[in-house]
């Protein structure tokens, strides 16, 4: 049983968890529409998440990028949300100059949601090397998704 101090205590944590993945979308969108650049590439992602306040995903996806193909896979963790959901996304990439920039970890911020076949939502990530991925999401599941993750985006 959960008493009240350890209650607080986490719904303080998850509150901080929460402005600070609202601090991170708003730096990230912020920061990729200066100037309003053009994308470079597109991207389409199929995964799994789950989450209950902390969140899990996997999956993979394919980057098309000066006319290739380039198929990755992707998993990560992160903080917000609850429920579980199939994700499709499909996007822009920004501020990509080489292929190989592409992979690595990435801070994403995301906003969503899912009862069954209905949803809706956005995910941006940045990485270190600056590329920005602009997704709109489809989900398929019960799921409220709000908050930031870490992932990683790896070739095959």
């Amino acid at each position: 049983m959960i008493v009240p101090q350890k209650l607080a205590k986490i719904l303080r944590e998850v509150s901080c968890y929460l402005v600070l993945a609202f601090l991170s979308l708003a730096i990230v969108t912020s920061g990729s529409q200066a100037g309003n650049p053009k994308p470079v590439g597109s991207i389409v992602i199929s995964a799994k998440q789950i989450s209950l306040f902390v969140s899990g995903q996997s999956g993979g996806g394919t980057l098309s990028f000066k006319g290739r193909h380039y198929p990755f896979r992707l998993g990560g963790i992160g903080v917000g949300g609850i429920g579980i959901s199939r994700l499709e996304a499909r996007g822009e990439v920004y501020q990509l100059s080489r292929a190989q920039d592409f992979y690595g970890s990435y801070g994403a911020a995301r906003i969503g949601w899912a009862v069954g076949n209905a949803s809706s939502g956005q995910i941006w990530l940045k990485n270190s090397r600056g590329v920005v991925l602009h997704l709109w999401a489809k989900r398929k599941g019960l799921m409220l998704s709000l908050g930031g993750d870490v992932v990683e985006i790896s070739p095959p």
